[in-house]
């Protein structure tokens, strides 16, 4: 069992949020801020802020506040983003295409090293500096190499042929904008679904609610 299983994932979920604002803090050349500051940014209670960094170790000074740059720096080692996690991606379509060129994922901690899909026409199609193999070859490719996660970009009903073989090669962890709930068929995955259309509805009912 890891040393941060007890940690709560509505913690883990802000740690994202701590990192962007405080990368934005560093950019503007600040050096310090109070847990009160930061809890004004994060639109949180100050106690919340010193109860969420205390997870991992405090990191504050009494009378001083936080450190920027160390904070942003302590948070990103949590966060593992100079693991350089290796990563494929299936589908090229539309949200595939995007996702591919629109993310920075260095900055993020992965280094997307192939795009495969099962359409001929995007197959050879360039996308930033990797060419788009067939999806027939997506275990070839992955027994060559070191695959830490798959980026799933494809409809819900292509998903579970490809999964099966993806985790028989030993992938257990995706992004998943599918639709498809992957930890149900596979329990010991690790998976950060992202729908888009249950985002928007919330701000539908937050929209529906203000009135």
């Amino acid at each position: 069992m890891s040393k941060n299983d007890s940690i709560s994932m509505s913690v883990i979920r802000r740690l994202p949020r701590y990192y962007r604002f405080l990368s934005e803090l560093n950019e503007q050349k600040i050096d310090k801020i109070s847990s009160t500051k930061l809890a004004q940014i994060m639109n949180v209670t100050a106690s919340q802020v010193r109860q969420d960094l205390n997870c991992f170790g405090g990191f504050g000074q009494q009378g001083y506040g936080y450190s920027v740059s160390q904070l942003k720096d302590e948070i990103k080692n949590i966060l593992g983003l100079n693991n350089n996690y290796q990563a494929i991606l299936i589908g090229v379509g539309n949200l595939g295409k995007a996702v591919a060129l629109h993310m920075n994922f260095e900055r993020l901690g992965f280094d997307l090293i192939a795009c495969f899909d099962s359409n001929e026409e995007k197959v050879g199609s360039r996308l930033n500096n990797l060419t788009v193999m067939p999806d027939s070859e997506i275990e070839e490719f992955c027994k060559s190499s070191s695959i830490d996660t798959a980026f799933m970009c494809i409809p819900r009903t292509s998903v579970e042929n490809v999964l099966d073989k993806l985790y028989a090669l030993g992938i257990k962890s995706y992004w998943n904008f599918s639709h498809y709930d992957i930890s149900a068929r596979y329990g010991d995955t690790i998976v950060e679904n992202v729908h888009l259309s249950d985002n928007l509805m919330t701000l539908s009912y937050r929209m529906n609610n203000s009135k």
